[in-house]
């Protein structure tokens, strides 16, 4: 099968839809398909790689506009590519216009990761173009049930969804040395016989993550300390908060971790938390890395996949967004009762085996592939 992978970056750029791409186009060259990932280069030159088994076309850029990059030469590499699946990851404006208008696939997938949130002047005029651009696709994948739902877009095409949940490599966060996690409280400052509870953050640094919401919390929430793992746009403004709200002792800021490394940062911690603040944060795949390796979670109700991953009393907490104060008590609740802690742990841990391992998320997108081809009838999970 000839699959073409349709976004506008792909590894080493880091990112969740990135790395999404980046597992499912590798798992489809083992297992024998011919996977072509076109995106776009940080340069105004056309480059051509082999990752892993995996051809990447980085189209020439020319500029940057609203998060988007800028390329004439992709949509000439649309153009010219026959794929049996074209496989558009969306939001991405200019992929999805070039490949509805352009593209010669006999098939069209399109994962729907995320409505445009914070772009809306964008949205406004393209608003029109998505939703011909959903109606034309032969499938579109979405996360989760609630994110069909709650989006205006998804919502009116639903019955040309399905969904097919992202997965995670269960074992190697369930699984991590007592070596690596004692490494890491060390690096911190936290190895002390009876270390002070560890509350943990991993994701970009972006607005729509909430962090500053959760360093609000921090000061209701006596001698919890916070590790942050990622990097991002936004982390010299958090930093700058933690310090003015007199948290700079209580809030370690790691920057991005080495992949070997990121598991340890789950193992350590006692409870993790997703703060987010809007759609944008469509489903959490870190919360994800938290289940397997057995936190208990907290996260805020954005009308996303969040709480559709995190069930509210049985694998953790789910709060309202932009309320400090309602972070504080679901923190100190969870903190204050290690036995429930341990059950919601342990519930997160089945869940996540049961219905989000990347084994599962790569044998659907396959199933749906050949669904397609074969012109057979769709199922929705």
């Amino acid at each position: 099968m000839k699959i073409l992978h349709l976004y506008k970056d792909y590894f080493p750029v880091l990112g969740g839809i990135e790395n999404h791409i980046r597992v499912l186009a590798e798992a489809q060259a083992a297992a024998g398909h011919q996977v072509t990932v076109l995106v776009c280069d940080p340069g105004p030159r056309t480059r051509t790689e082999t990752r892993n088994g995996v051809r990447v076309i980085k189209a020439g850029r020319l500029t940057t506009l609203a998060s988007m990059p800028i390329s004439l030469s992709q949509p000439l590499w649309v153009a010219r590519l026959r794929p049996d699946i074209a496989h558009v990851h969306s939001p991405y404006p200019l992929g999805e216009l070039a490949n509805w208008l352009l593209g010669r696939a006999r098939r069209t997938v399109i994962t729907y990761h995320s409505d445009v949130v914070r772009q809306k002047r964008i949205l406004r005029f393209y608003a029109p173009f998505l939703r011909r651009v959903l109606a034309a696709a032969d499938r579109i994948i979405a996360t989760s049930p609630h994110y069909i739902r709650t989006s205006p877009f998804l919502s009116r095409v639903a019955d040309r969804c399905t969904v097919i949940p992202l997965g995670v490599d269960v074992e190697r966060f369930a699984r991590v040395s007592e070596g690596a996690g004692a490494a890491l409280r060390a690096r911190i400052g936290l190895d002390d016989p009876a270390p002070p509870p560890l509350l943990l953050f991993v994701g970009r640094l972006r607005y729509y993550k909430g962090l500053d919401d959760l360093l609000r919390a921090l000061p209701r929430v006596p001698d919890a300390h916070l590790l942050v793992v990622g990097d991002g746009p936004m982390r010299a403004e958090w930093e700058t908060l933690a310090r003015e709200l007199g948290l700079a002792d209580r809030v370690h800021f790691l920057g991005d971790l080495p992949d070997a490394d990121l598991p340890a940062s789950y193992a350590v911690a006692d409870l993790f938390v997703l703060p987010a603040n809007a759609r944008a944060e469509a489903f959490g795949t870190v919360l994800l890395e938290a289940m397997a390796a057995g936190l208990p979670l907290i996260c805020t109700e954005v009308g996303s996949g969040t709480s559709f991953v995190n069930r509210h009393g049985e694998t953790g907490l789910v709060v309202p967004p932009r309320d400090p104060a309602a972070l504080a008590a679901a923190i100190n609740a969870l903190l204050a009762d290690p036995a429930r802690r341990r059950a919601m742990g342990e519930a997160a841990q089945r869940r996540v085996r049961e219905q989000f391992t990347v084994e599962q998320m790569i044998a659907r997108v396959e199933a749906l592939y050949h669904q397609l081809l074969n012109r057979q009838g769709f199922s929705t999970l």
